[in-house]
């Protein structure tokens, strides 16, 4: 039997304009350590027990065992999974797409399905429905990618990110991402939708080159979901004045929401020292680009 370390970063989906589609890995972590227990149990910190289920309705084992099902196999070898949990639940950070990753990772190890990035992130698409963050929890930095349910494409890019920070403010309530979703509209009349399409064009292209000061002012024209999403974040406009009146290129709305993040290419210490003294109602957390992505590290003979 196998005594499994998997370790997950929190992602960052949209950056504005790239809905579904565009996400990043960020500086903390979801940690599992698996040892082969009797039956299946996760130990969670008590601040996360009301989130997160300590039997087979978890997540993770959910995830575990479709991963297993997409092999024809239907058992799983218990697991003791103790985890340490860095990223907010429910807050637009990724902590579900986290939950998704470490199972597909988790089952890949116990059952030795011998899976590529590739394979993880396809299993991961189908049970999320679209890539934008399950793709940078796998393969690290920032990810463009498209899922139609068959076909699955991805470019990544990890260059020229070593001084960009990303300042990361989290409130105190939960937005529920399906309340999130309802608020969209269900179609867009052509003309606006060109124009939006356009726009993430110009973020993918300014990503590509490194041209941070395009990624900024891009994250701000978004058309595809952060005008409709911005009444249930009322915090929305005064924290991206705040941000990018000291010095941020850009800021948006991470995912669903609630928590918003400001670009900075280079923070130094007075800038957030303001920073923290003017957001200080919420959780402020000033993190950089994983370019890792998933870890695993195995042990045998337990």
């Amino acid at each position: 039997m196998k005594a499994i370390t998997i370790r997950v970063p929190a992602t960052s989906a949209n950056l504005g304009p790239g809905f579904d589609s565009i996400g990043v890995a960020l500086s903390k972590y979801v940690t599992l350590e698996c040892q082969p227990a009797d039956q299946w149990h996760f130990s969670v910190a008590k601040g996360d027990q009301p989130f997160i289920p300590s039997g087979e309705t978890n997540l993770i084992y959910k995830s575990a065992l479709f991963t297993a099902y997409q092999y024809a196999i239907e058992y799983l070898p218990p697991y003791h999974v103790t985890m340490t949990n860095d990223v907010p639940i429910s807050r637009g950070l990724g902590s579900s797409s986290t939950a998704v990753v470490a199972g597909i990772e988790l089952a890949n190890q116990i059952l030795d399905l011998q899976l590529s990035n590739h394979d993880k992130l396809k299993i991961g698409c189908s049970i999320e429905g679209h890539p934008d963050n399950v793709a940078p929890a796998i393969f690290g930095g920032i990810m463009v990618s498209s899922y139609n349910g068959d076909d699955l494409d991805y470019v990544r890019f990890t260059r020229g990110m070593d001084n960009l920070s990303w300042v990361t403010v989290i409130p105190s309530y939960h937005v529920e991402t399906e309340k999130a979703r309802a608020v969209l509209p269900e179609s867009m009349d052509y003309k606006s939708a060109v124009l939006a399409s356009g726009t993430a064009n110009v973020l993918v292209a300014a990503l590509a080159e490194q041209n941070w000061d395009m990624v900024g002012k891009m994250m701000k024209r978004d058309q595809w979901h952060q005008p409709f999403r911005s009444e249930l974040i009322p915090d929305f406009p005064t924290v991206s004045k705040i941000l990018e009146d000291h010095g941020a290129l850009g800021s948006y709305i991470s995912g669903a929401g609630p928590t918003m993040i400001g670009l900075f290419q280079g923070l130094n210490t007075d800038q957030k020292a303001i920073i923290l003294d003017q957001l200080q109602k919420h959780r402020v957390e000033f993190l950089t680009i994983d370019t890792i992505g998933l870890r695993t590290a195995v042990r045998l003979g337990q």
